[in-house]
């Protein structure tokens, strides 16, 4: 990508932004995790002075934002999602002048910068909690601190479970119980209580007034709960989020709260965003949050959790356009975080796993709206899934009946150089252990092949700031045209893509010219041969 299209990135936002249509409406933002991107000073870890080192790389990458993932002072019992200070860096990833010399040299590469804010839940070393257990007067108030039930309250509340598996309550010395959806660590705030909206209003302040861009809203579905904290009266409750109504889990409630925000968003008046990572029954129920006057985007699970199926695809995307459409926001795409495995696994892995991975990646790319990369999805790693249990580190796995406990495996620090590990990721070898096989991988090994994952993403990200019909919501309508069966064909402004999910080749009439495929594509200029498992642009 030209030094000119680099440095015009944050012009060209601003001016959208001031013309009400919003630099994120097509943005493509890269999510860091700070513990694995990059490690400057030899301990093992990622950390923030890491980031900045390695922020030509993102640059060249073609992404717009970056979206760090929690740095703040923390005990560490979630990875950083347990904050005890919300102002303050924990010294594992630097200081606070670390975080500012990364928001200003991201600036100065045309790269916006979204930081992670986490209004559920504090560390339990958090100074509010210290003085709930303390038995401060009030102290308690700020927390969903309960009596027990049966004989002596021996028993929780209710039945709510921890989404880690277990009782989402503990019991504290003095016989009262607190709830956790998370881990013990991670004592969920009650929102009701109007310091709490007071604090995180001057978070929120405290880190725009530095600089950042805008924030992922942790589990912005969970902040409010239901009256009376009803029982749901059923098990493995972790398996019903996002699927069927939860009295701890997208009551209407939240709506409030991200008004609220949006108002303070909108009081800088400069582009600041806030996304939501919200867990809804319905594309319906998700589409609320991103109302005119709540938050700018929120993520698009039913995308990333879409089988590899044509039909499937199709139905997830048109209810996912219309359901951000009926509320003018645009759509967001995704397919690999820090909490599910990668992609290129779940699509079955090996060669197969990674040619659908670089498939749906153009797809992805090639939707309209935002879209959001995971660390190391462009170089096409896959999950490491043979971790020994002594060196995992996530708490679902150390918990029963919760999230699967794999975590660890998409959180393996990066490949970035070199022929053995810790593959230029520091000088201090790294947290989790990386695969030996990750020579080949490496940013340094796909720079300049012109068949690796992470040229494909290079070249697409330039072909999608270059035509308009790639990305960008208000370029004009998506339309379906009749394929075969296996595959999925749709047309924007001079544009097509062809999506092929069988195993095998497909041959149609050519759609276009080939701009760009994930695979060798056969055309005489009439008909097309598309590859197995493959995506391809085509303008026109």
């Amino acid at each position: 990508m030209t030094h000119e299209l680099t440095a015009s990135r944050l012009a060209s936002a601003s001016s959208n932004a001031a013309a009400n249509s919003g630099w994120w409406r097509d943005a493509v933002i890269y999510q860091v995790y700070v513990r694995s991107f990059a490690d400057s000073d030899g301990d093992g870890v990622g950390d923030l002075r890491g980031v900045r080192t390695r922020l030509p790389h993102l640059a060249r990458l073609g992404v717009d934002a970056v979206w760090l993932t929690p740095f703040y002072v923390s005990p560490q019992a979630d990875g950083g999602y347990d904050v005890a200070d919300y102002r303050a860096v924990d010294p594992l990833f630097g200081d606070l002048a670390d975080a500012d010399d990364l928001v200003r040299a991201a600036h100065a590469q045309g790269l916006r910068v979204i930081v992670d804010v986490v209004p559920n839940h504090t560390s339990e070393e958090h100074v509010w909690f210290r003085a709930a257990l303390a038995g401060e007067p009030g102290a308690r108030e700020r927390y969903w601190f309960r009596p027990g039930r049966g004989a002596d309250g021996a028993e929780p509340p209710n039945d709510w479970e921890s989404v880690f598996g277990g009782p989402a309550w503990t019991r504290v010395p003095d016989g009262d119980w607190y709830l956790h959806l998370f881990a013990p660590e991670q004592p969920d705030l009650n929102w009701d209580h109007p310091e709490v909206a007071g604090e995180f209003d001057s978070v929120l302040r405290f880190w725009l007034d530095l600089g950042v861009d805008g924030f992922r809203v942790d589990v912005a579905h969970g902040m409010v709960k239901a009256p009376g904290l009803p029982d749901i009266g059923r098990g493995a409750q972790a398996t019903l989020i996002g699927t069927e109504p939860l009295p701890f889990f997208d009551q209407d409630g939240v709506h409030a709260i991200h008004r609220s925000w949006r108002r303070l968003l909108d009081s800088y008046g400069d582009g600041r965003i806030g996304v939501a990572e919200a867990w809804a029954p319905t594309s319906e129920r998700l589409a609320l949050y991103v109302r005119p006057d709540e938050l700018h985007q929120a993520f698009n699970f039913r995308f990333l959790n879409c089988p590899w199926d044509p039909a499937a695809m199709r139905t997830v995307i048109d209810e996912s356009l219309a359901a951000t459409a009926s509320v003018g926001a645009p759509t967001t795409w995704v397919l690999s975080n820090h909490d599910v495995v990668r992609h290129v696994t779940r699509y079955g892995g090996g060669e197969r796993g990674l040619a659908r991975a670089r498939a749906a990646a153009l797809l992805m790319l090639a939707l309209p709206g935002s879209a959001y990369v995971y660390q190391g999805e462009e170089l096409g790693l896959p999950e490491v899934t043979d971790l020994p249990d002594g060196v995992r580190q996530d708490p679902a796995f150390h918990r029963t009946a919760g999230q699967d406990g794999l975590r660890d495996g998409c959180r393996i620090p990066l490949p970035w150089s070199g022929t053995e590990a810790p593959y230029g990721f520091g000088d201090g070898g790294s947290w989790l252990p990386q695969p030996a096989g990750w020579a080949g991988l490496s940013v340094e090994a796909q720079t300049g092949d012109p068949h690796s994952t992470l040229e494909l993403y290079r070249a697409a990200l330039e072909l999608r700031r270059a035509l308009p019909g790639l990305g960008s919501p208000d370029a004009g309508p998506l339309g379906w045209l009749s394929a075969p069966e296996g595959v999925l064909l749709f047309s924007r402004p001079g544009f097509a893509c062809t999506v092929n999910t069988l195993g095998t080749p497909v041959e149609l009439s050519s759609p276009g010219r080939p701009v760009l495929s994930s695979a060798p594509v056969e055309t005489d200029g009439r008909t097309v041969l598309l590859p197995p498992d493959s995506c391809t642009w085509w303008a026109f």
